[in-house]
């Protein structure tokens, strides 16, 4: 089903049940997967891999040139892209600024209009991006993350897993999983919501609130909080709370704004 006024690269690989919309153009070897469909207007160029059963929306840009001053033409690089993912109208995702690098999109997310990942973006599975997020190069959004509308990501931090993000927030710091971030590079508490959504039982969801409070309440710094949680042992998610903050950068971590009244008991 491919429209008569679509333009298809003839190295371009297509797999069964593709849909291509009015006008859409695939330029280069981009390899699109089975039941995918790529709506009207949409532009697919560069070194782009696609999975299956996904939605690319009107005027979207997978594959173009990152924005980056030090980017050289003749670069080879990639955008990879799972499956079952919806990516709406407008968004722009660029590939990779060095050679053999990638833009990496994980399975089931979805990307809401105007989205935008800059190159080297990683994104885990089941990611929702509202509308105008904006994410610099070498950001890393891990698993389940929601991200709120109009939010704004400084190059090379991450994200931790069953994070939400309020919208018009800004972050240059790393945000530890299962927290809600809000404002500029602050956390107001834990996702309560998102770990009962996620099916972490009462005694996961306390031991995690226990390892956050270690980190944001205690009166400890990082390293004092991360050498006081060696001292006892740690269920399989709190532990993947500390071993983030284990492996902080240089940019550190978001700080705490407040307490919420409702947090993972």
């Amino acid at each position: 089903m491919i429209h008569p006024t679509a333009i298809i690269d003839p190295s371009a690989q297509l797999g069964a049940n593709v849909t291509i919309g009015p006008y859409a153009v695939i330029e280069g070897a981009a390899t699109i997967g089975d039941n995918c469909v790529i709506q009207a207007h949409a532009i697919i160029t560069g070194g782009v891999t696609m999975g299956k059963d996904n939605v690319v929306g009107y005027n979207a840009v997978i594959g173009a040139e990152p924005q980056d001053l030090a980017f050289k033409p003749d670069v080879h690089s990639e955008v990879r892209i799972g499956d079952g993912n919806r990516i709406r109208e407008n968004c722009t995702i660029h590939r990779g600024t060095s050679n053999g690098s990638a833009t990496i999109v994980g399975s089931h997310c979805f990307l809401m209009a105007g989205a935008h990942l800059a190159h080297n973006v990683k994104l885990g599975d089941r990611v929702i991006l509202a509308n105008n997020a904006l994410l610099g190069g070498y950001v890393i959004i891990e698993d389940r993350v929601f991200v709120g509308g109009g939010s704004v990501f400084h190059q090379h931090i991450r994200v931790g897993q069953l994070v939400i993000c309020q919208g018009n927030s800004g972050f240059s710091k790393d945000i530890p999983p299962f927290t809600v971030a809000a404002g500029v590079n602050f956390v107001a508490g834990l996702n309560a919501v998102g770990l009962r959504r996620a099916g972490l039982t009462p005694a996961e969801r306390v031991d995690v609130k226990t390892a956050f409070t270690l980190l944001y309440r205690s009166g400890l710094n990082v390293r004092q909080a991360l050498e006081a949680a060696k001292e006892r042992t740690w269920g399989p998610h709190a532990q993947i709370f500390w071993d983030f903050v284990s492996t902080t950068g240089k940019k550190g971590l978001c700080a705490l704004i407040s307490a919420t009244a409702d947090e993972a008991e």
